[in-house]
């Protein structure tokens, strides 16, 4: 399990896919707002003239010295949802995310958000 309390000491570690493969630079954490604990992370990527926001699950994520490593292959994470660097994550557009990895997407009773930027 991932300690949230180490949330902000991991903005801009690299992302690096489950072969260990550079992704792009960690941007921000989403938690899952029943639980506080990190669910989600935006990654940067692309190049300099055209940068966005790729959504990674954390489940099975391992934090080293400068790195996060995801439990998911580049070229899955390549193909997930993403927004603009500027961009914030419309409530509509979570249960994507969710999809994208084949996982279950939960939220409120009254459907409130799953996920929560930190």
């Amino acid at each position: 399990m991932i300690d949230a309390a180490d949330i902000r000491e991991w903005r801009t570690h690299e992302v690096v896919d489950s072969g260990g493969r550079k992704i792009g630079s960690l941007e921000a954490v989403y938690v899952d707002t029943r639980t506080d604990e990190p669910a989600v992370a935006t990654v940067l990527t692309g190049i300099p003239t055209r940068r966005r926001l790729v959504f990674v699950p954390l489940s099975g994520a391992v934090v080293g010295p400068g790195y996060v490593r995801v439990n998911y292959p580049k070229s899955i994470v390549k193909d997930a949802p993403s927004m603009g660097t500027d961009d914030v994550l419309p409530a509509e557009d979570e249960k994507e995310v969710f999809s994208h990895y084949d996982l279950a997407y939960q939220p409120g009773p009254s459907g409130e958000r799953q996920l929560a930027r930190r």
